[in-house]
């Protein structure tokens, strides 16, 4: 819902403490204020999703601009450069912890503001939606002595919450626990936390080598950036220490790949990978309005595959005024892997992608898919949000129910596309249909140019004519390959003729099509040569004004005859459907 304030009657500073309280009222995690040429709009994201807040004039634009960023440290008087500034007090009795980043673009400059809320990390571990089993899994992971322990997932998808929820479970007397973050999100006592600061060359590479000489028990490192910073945590782990850490990958088999990408020995990550954490943000039904909706025949099947129940009903959006759009808040989808002496031998023996995913998940992992259809179960969300949120390609070759079974398969086996709109009836893929007009042309030998006939003066081989059948058209198909016989050698002449009439000549490329070609042993000057050629379609008329050679290509010989030139002035077809050429000093037949 858009609001509207009265700027004639509100100071700019009562306008701004508004816009702060009444977005954290509604559960928003960042305010954004973008300049236009006519005003300063300003969003909100609730659950996710931007959605419009406010207008503010040209006019006061600049003047909210500048009290944002006084209360928040930054230089009013730059506007040419980024900057970044916090905002950490108390409105009407409301706590406010606030990251604000500045961006000068054409219009101005943009103002974004992110609200931690720090309320699920206090909250504990068991507040952050994991199952029974993914809770116990994690259990084992932080109380293993030593190794490395992923939350991996996109930007935003709360992996911070998870990490602080950590250490708030491991942060106890007996235990030197050191975080280095950029920036420090949350101020945890008993914790001693380094703020990274690349400007003065203290980054993370280095504060973790100052680190490891401060007796640590846990080390929480904010995020893996690069290879230096994987290599340094990774060591840290196998020497005694517990490491806690961020990245960013989709899913558990992605993590690991990251990791050797980024140079890290694989020796040294079979041994000390623990576990880890894949997990992503799915916007939570509203408790005062959700309802139920029938399943539809594609949703029945899947649902019965993977978790061999019978579903008629799944939950359904609503719409009140506690939620927006029918969800208040969001959820965590989880995949959580504990690394077992099988991964571990795969990791360091180089195996095949497929085999190491057929042993991520051939056991009780269970995919962020299946974990978001579960929780589509238990009525914390719809089946639609986890469509929208996990996309299918991404789990073709996952394993979905501890079985050995893909999505993949499944799709297959019910034969249904993933069009959640249709109810109670089951849609059927359509496949590519081939254009039957278009395979003919293909097969149709016309559509086959033949090659220009240009006169080859390459050694041509005498060959046994192949008997040719007397035709009544002119168009004769090509003869069968021919067995080759004994060269028989011709003294070449050359003769410059002036041709009047146009002649045919055929060029063959193809050893297993050459054109016979009959010419008599021992010739006799008072015969004409009779040479049978069979025509062939797409036959090219020249006027030739030199010798006119008839090449006939044939397989290569180990001996290379002399070639064979035969003028020709005027071709003659004759009754019996072959073409009978004069040569000069021969007699016509």
């Amino acid at each position: 819902m858009v609001r509207t304030f009265d700027y004639e009657k509100f100071p700019i500073v009562e306008v701004v403490n508004e816009i702060l309280l009444d977005s954290m009222r509604r559960g928003s995690s960042d305010i954004h204020f973008d300049p236009t040429d006519e005003d300063l709009k300003i969003r909100i994201r609730i659950d996710g999703e931007l959605t419009e807040y406010t207008r503010v004039p040209n006019h006061l634009k600049r003047n909210l601009i500048t009290r944002i960023k006084i209360i928040s440290g930054m230089n009013i008087t730059e506007m040419r450069l980024p900057q970044d500034g916090a905002i950490k007090t108390v409105l009407k009795d409301t706590p406010l912890d606030l990251r604000v980043s500045s961006l000068p673009t054409n219009v101005g400059e943009k103002i974004v503001i992110r609200i931690l809320d720090y309320s699920m990390s206090l909250a504990g571990l068991e507040s952050l939606g994991f199952t029974e089993v993914n809770f116990n899994k994690l259990s084992k992971m932080i109380n293993v002595p030593n190794g490395i322990i992923l939350v991996t997932g996109a930007t935003g998808s709360g992996k911070s919450t998870t990490v602080y929820s950590i250490l708030q479970k491991l942060n106890r007397e007996e235990v030197n626990l050191i975080t280095v973050e950029d920036p420090i999100e949350m101020d945890i006592e008993g914790i001693n936390q380094v703020q990274v600061n690349s400007e003065i060359g203290l980054d993370f590479s280095n504060v973790l080598r100052s680190i490891l000489r401060q007796d640590p028990d846990i080390i929480m490192i904010g995020e893996i950036r690069d290879h230096e910073t994987a290599k340094i945590a990774v060591r840290a782990s196998i020497t005694g220490h517990l490491v806690l850490s961020t990245l960013h990958t989709n899913n558990s088999l992605n993590t690991i790949e990251r990791l050797l990408d980024m140079d890290v020995e694989r020796y040294l990550l079979a041994s000390a990978l623990t576990g880890i954490i894949s997990q992503k943000l799915a916007k939570k039904l509203c408790e005062h309005c959700k309802k139920t909706r029938p399943a539809n025949v594609y949703e029945q099947q899947l649902f019965a595959k993977i978790f061999k129940k019978n579903i008629l009903e799944l939950p359904d959006i609503g719409g009140c005024d506690h939620c927006s759009n029918g969800y208040r808040g969001r959820i965590a989808i989880h995949e959580v892997l504990l690394i077992n002496q099988d991964i571990r031998d795969a990791i360091s023996e180089n195996i095949r992608k497929d085999s190491l995913r057929e042993l991520v998940y051939k056991g009780d992992v269970a995919t962020l898919l299946k974990d978001g259809l579960e929780k589509v179960l238990m009525g914390l969300t719809t089946f639609e949000e986890i469509l929208k949120l996990i996309e299918f390609d991404d789990e073709d070759d996952s394993n979905l129910s501890g079985a050995q079974y893909s999505l993949n398969a499944a799709l297959k086996d019910t034969n249904l596309t993933q069009n959640t709109n249709i109810q109670n009836t089951p849609i059927t893929p359509t496949l590519p249909k081939t254009n039957p007009s278009q395979t003919e042309e293909i097969l149709d030998m016309d559509m086959i140019d033949e090659s220009e006939v240009i006169p080859n003066t390459n050694v041509t081989q005498i060959v046994e004519p192949t008997s040719v059948k007397p035709q009544t058209t002119q168009t004769i198909p090509l003869a069968e390959p021919v067995v080759q016989q004994a060269p028989i050698n011709i003294t070449p002449t050359t003769v410059e003729t002036a041709a009047t009439q146009p002649i045919v000549t055929q060029n063959v490329t193809q050893p297993t099509t050459a054109i016979p070609v009959t010419i008599t042993p021992n010739i006799n000057p008072a015969k004409p040569a009779v040479i049978p050629v069979e025509p062939i379609n797409n036959q090219k008329v020249i006027s030739n004004t030199k010798q006119n050679v008839i090449p006939v290509p044939v397989k290569p010989q180990t001996t290379q005859p002399a070639p064979v030139v035969i003028p020709v002035t005027k071709p003659t077809i004759t009754e019996q459907g072959v073409i009978a050429i004069p040569v000069p000093g021969m007699p016509k037949p």
